[in-house]
Parts: C-alpha cells; structure tokens; sequence
C-alpha cells in the first residue's frame, strides 16, 4: 500500500507514518510538506490513498480537493482543527471521502482509513504481496506495482499501470471508454477520448502487442477494451 501525507509538520508526520505502519508494515508512506509538492505526488506516484493536513497554509483544502480531483479518483481524507460543519460539508463535496478532525484517537483513524480502502476497492498489501495478479504470461505484483511479462520486467507509468490493473481484474469481460477515464483520470467529461487512446498505445507497445492484430489489449469498437489471457 502506498500513502501519501500531504503535511507540514513533522510531529504529525511522524505519529501518523508510526500508527499507519502498526497494521500496514509494509506500507511505503511519501510526505509533501505543501500542496503543489502533493499534487504532483499524486500525479506521479500514484498513492492508495492520500492522508490531507486542511491546516496547511495557502490554499485552501477544496482547492487542492478540486485540482486532484480533475485527474485522479484517489481517496482523501482530511485532518483537521477545524471542527465546522461548513468546512466539513465543503470538503466531502469537493471529493474528500472522510473528514477527520483533531484530535483523535488512533484506533478511530485506523478504522476510518480501512474503511475508505475498502470502500475503494484498495485490497490490503500484504494480500496483494502473496497472491500477485497473473494472466497468462503476465504478472502484476500488486504490492509494489511490479509487472513482467514471459519473466521480462515492463516499465510502466502510473496511468499505464492503472490502465492494465483494470483491464486485466475484469476478468477478460469489456471495460467501457467511459469506465476507464473515470475510473484513471476521475472523470469522464473532461478527458479527451484521444488520450485515452494514446495511453493504450503506449501500453500495448511496452507489452510488445502491436502489429495490426493485437492479441492482448483488444478494443472493441466504440464500447471499449479488454484484455485477453
């Protein structure tokens, strides 16, 4: 599992990454002490889910909630001070899936990140490290996001990845256009079906399927793709 802690303060960071390791030991846990820092955290690493500090200074937290929100689905929830049914009510309207204010007890916060994970769909880490993800030559270490193919490591970017997990957990039946851009970007409206395209593409060439005939990532015309064993 990966986590992200969008904090400036230290203490804080440390408690967490201490609480979170408790039932999570093999948790890989980032910190961005500020809000640009962790918007481009989310974009590059792609986390499991993002632990908000709403007290940082600058923008304010449905502002960063707005702008992850524009390409990633990832879970949110929100520490705060500020006990406010205004702030509370703006924060799960811009996205945030749990609002947590200070102080609070750890076994209140472990509860409330397990239940967002699996509300997710986020499968615990050390059920993924066992029984990694196979599909006939293909291997998806669910764990650390590792993919090989006939024993080949494949390099993928965050999108690719997220691209292949979801093609290939669904179990070889079609995944819609739709589907996909919402479930990789957050959102469907906004994202063009051309770079959707382009990403399989690029997919397919790091899997070594191209040619006229691909025989793994297989598009069905205008509903959307699927992946075949």
């Amino acid at each position: 599992m990966r986590v992200l802690l969008i904090d400036n303060n230290p203490e804080m960071v440390n408690a967490l990454t201490l609480t979170i390791k408790t039932p999570w030991h093999e948790a890989n846990i980032a910190c961005a002490d500020n809000e640009t820092k962790g918007i481009e955290a989310v974009k590059a690493d792609y986390p499991d889910i993002v632990i908000l500090n709403i007290d940082l200074p600058g923008l304010a937290a449905f502002v960063i909630l707005k702008r992850i929100r524009e390409f990633s689905d990832v879970p949110i929830i929100i520490l705060t001070t500020k006990d406010s049914e205004l702030d509370k009510v703006r924060c799960l309207e811009g996205g945030a899936d749990d609002y947590i204010v200070k102080p609070f007890s750890t076994l209140d916060f472990l509860a409330r990140v397990n239940v967002v994970l699996r509300r997710a769909g986020r499968l615990n880490p050390d059920r993924e490290d066992r029984h990694p993800l196979i599909a006939g030559d293909l291997t998806i270490n669910l764990g650390t996001r590792e993919v090989s193919l006939s024993g080949r490591s494949v390099h993928l970017t965050p999108t690719e990845y997220k691209l292949l997990y979801l093609l290939v957990g669904s179990g070889g039946r079609v995944v819609s256009h739709e589907a996909l851009r919402q479930k990789v970007w957050g959102t469907a409206e906004y994202v063009d079906p051309g770079t959707l395209r382009r990403h399989i593409v690029q997919l397919r060439k790091k899997l070594g399927d191209t040619g006229r005939t691909p025989r793994l990532v297989l598009n069905e015309r205008a509903v959307g793709y699927r992946f075949v064993k």
